[in-house]
């Protein structure tokens, strides 16, 4: 997983005064996609990796002015954080990638369970889970078959299951 910040931009509203949005692209698989997040959305997920794996520093909450340069420092910063957090830990939490938009798949290296954004949901669920490798719709034996022709995968399989000795060598 690859993780970058390419840019950022200066959000205006009516309600509150304006703030930055981060762009984060993220690689993962050969795929590509890009999540927005505030600052204030990665001070959040800091305090709450904090509890359960090891954090390099973010920075600063702060910051006197709102210029260029120093928005860029901090783009530079979070970009750093995020590297740093895949790189320090072994396993990867699943708040982490919620924050980072993936969906957790049994198959995927890094991803353990500490925890959610939504404080309410039980621990239960947020545990990996296993994912059926084999599933027929019918069963094959007891069932006649829906057309004259036999079904060469299901019998190939069955065979591999069941007479794994009657296998030609």
């Amino acid at each position: 997983m690859e993780v970058y910040i390419p840019s950022f931009r200066y959000e205006e509203s009516d309600l509150e005064r304006g703030y930055t949005v981060f762009k984060i692209e993220v690689l993962m698989n050969g795929r590509k996609h890009f999540v927005e997040k505030r600052y204030s959305e990665f001070h959040a997920l800091h305090k709450k990796l904090k509890k359960c794996i090891k954090t390099p520093e973010i920075p600063s909450k702060h910051v006197r002015n709102w210029v260029p340069k120093v928005l860029e420092q901090r783009r530079q910063g979070l970009e750093t954080y995020l590297q740093a957090v895949i790189l320090e830990n072994e396993e990867l939490p699943k708040l982490f990638l919620d924050f980072l938009n993936i969906r957790h798949l049994p198959s995927l290296p890094k991803a353990e369970s500490c925890g959610s954004f939504d404080e309410t949901e039980p621990e239960e669920s947020s545990k990996l889970s296993h994912q059926p490798v084999l599933l027929f719709l019918r069963d094959p034996y007891v069932l006649p078959a829906a057309s004259d022709f036999p079904n060469v995968v299901i019998e190939g399989v069955l065979h591999g299951i069941f007479y794994p000795h009657l296998q030609p060598r």
